[in-house]
């Protein structure tokens, strides 16, 4: 099944395919810095394409994939399990269902509808015990009982979600999966 085209996720991979700067920081697995740049070069650009929630929750979805792939830290993407949707599940729906002690649901919303939000956070509940494990990205911030990663101009605490990711990897994980330096 071929995706539908989107502007904030062509106008991401273009930005990156022609970077230089970007290769030299994957190679030196400077995750953080990667975000802060595509943050300060695309931001303003991608808001221009749709309402801001749908936007940023695109180009969070897009650079977590790019960066998830490029850490080599085990993840699983747009993925069903006992019939909720999860946008990003670490490592995979094996460990959730065996092990949730060691397994991470990243929420990211295309809506800021609180109770919207908060409803699909008791619906994780119910696939995810560790409620310290559902973790969630925002375009702004907002009240929430989880952990939160908001994606904005200034003041974004989006760039440490990797070394955080590679973090909870390293601890809650198998040692085979010790792949960033944290």
């Amino acid at each position: 099944m071929q995706e539908d085209s989107n502007p904030t996720k062509e106008y991401l991979f273009e930005y990156i395919s022609k970077s230089k700067k970007i290769p030299e920081l994957i190679s030196k697995q400077r995750f953080s810095e990667i975000i802060e740049e595509i943050i300060a070069n695309c931001y303003d650009k991608i808001l221009t394409f749709g309402k801001k929630e749908e936007t940023v929750s695109t180009l969070a979805t897009g650079l977590l994939h790019y960066l998830l792939t490029n850490s080599m830290l085990p993840s699983q993407r747009k993925v069903k399990y006992s019939g909720i949707d999860i946008d990003i599940v670490i490592p995979d729906l094996k460990t959730l269902q065996n092990d949730p002690k060691k397994s991470l649901i990243i929420y990211i919303p295309k809506t800021y509808n609180i109770k919207t939000i908060q409803d699909k956070m008791e619906e994780f509940k119910k696939i995810q015990p560790e409620t310290q494990n559902i973790w969630i990205v925002l375009g702004e911030h907002m009240d929430t009982k989880h952990r939160c990663y908001v994606l904005e101009k200034q003041n974004s605490s989006f760039s440490e979600i990797i070394f955080d990711i590679a973090q909870f990897v390293n601890i809650a994980g198998d040692n085979k999966f010790k792949i960033l330096r944290v």
